[in-house]
């Protein structure tokens, strides 16, 4: 069975500043990401990483293309329309997490469904499902000031994943976690690519972090420099496949945040 389309971006320009001073961040950036794949999206600092994502994931807008989200065009939608559109079929995982502190875990992990007005019943379905794949379902009635940095984030990867979206963001999700806690954040990433078949698009400055996914795309100068796919090879041998291109574009596996 052929896989469906989930993104399709087409000619993704984007331009800051005015006459006599144009920085080009984004020069004409195709993409298309197939559902349930794992891609991740690396590059130097200051390559247009983030600004791509942001574009891609509706936050901002492109100066000229196309993007395509389930054959929808994200950029013709109303600002109403699209705070819908963002809701039902996207999720979101950041830096910061993004947690409301006055809410327990459960209720910052429900919150979008509450807004989408979904049964009780299934709420309640979906939330046992979630915090035990990402092993939270102690905390569940904790607040987010007395839990740890690691299960904050797998909070914040549950509220992202409950709305069964069709595309799952993920902006340097590791980076402010410590390593045992970004390995078993990435472990879980890549699970519920494989298990549940989540189509994920990640930013990331760390190659270990790239090298759970299924595909990297580089970018250099705000344009797709080139992208491997992982294959059948093993993780160890990916993370030194993206080591080796890093050092051909010049931008370390572990200090160049953007």
């Amino acid at each position: 069975m052929e896989k469906q389309i989930v993104l399709e971006a087409a000619n993704i320009k984007k331009v800051f500043g005015s006459k006599g001073n144009i920085h080009t961040v984004l020069d004409e950036v195709d993409l298309d990401v197939y559902e349930g794949e794992f891609v991740g999206i690396m590059g130097p600092s200051g390559a247009g990483k983030s600004t791509l994502l942001n574009v891609l994931s509706t936050i901002d807008v492109p100066t000229s293309g196309e993007i395509k989200i389930d054959r929808q065009s994200i950029l013709k939608l109303k600002e109403e329309d699209l705070a819908d559109f963002r809701r039902d079929k996207l999720g979101f995982i950041f830096q910061d997490y993004n947690l409301i502190e006055t809410l327990t875990v459960k209720e910052n992990i429900i919150l979008p469904l509450s807004l989408a007005n979904v049964s009780h019943q299934e709420i309640e379905n979906r939330i046992k499902k979630v915090s035990m794949a990402l092993g939270i379902e102690g905390i569940l009635h904790s607040y987010p000031y007395h839990i740890s940095g690691g299960e904050q984030q797998r909070t914040a990867t549950a509220r992202a994943i409950i709305t069964n979206p069709s595309l799952i963001f993920a902006d340097e999700p590791t980076g402010a976690l410590d390593s045992k806690s970004a390995f078993m954040l990435l472990g879980t990433l890549a699970e519920l690519n494989q298990r549940e078949k989540a189509t994920i698009l990640m930013v990331t400055h760390d190659a270990y972090a790239a090298s759970f996914s299924s595909r990297v795309l580089f970018i250099k100068d705000g344009s797709i420099f080139t992208e491997i796919r992982k294959g059948e090879q093993s993780r160890k041998h990916f993370f030194e496949q993206i080591i080796d291109i890093l050092a051909t574009l010049g931008g370390g596996g572990h200090h160049d945040v953007i």
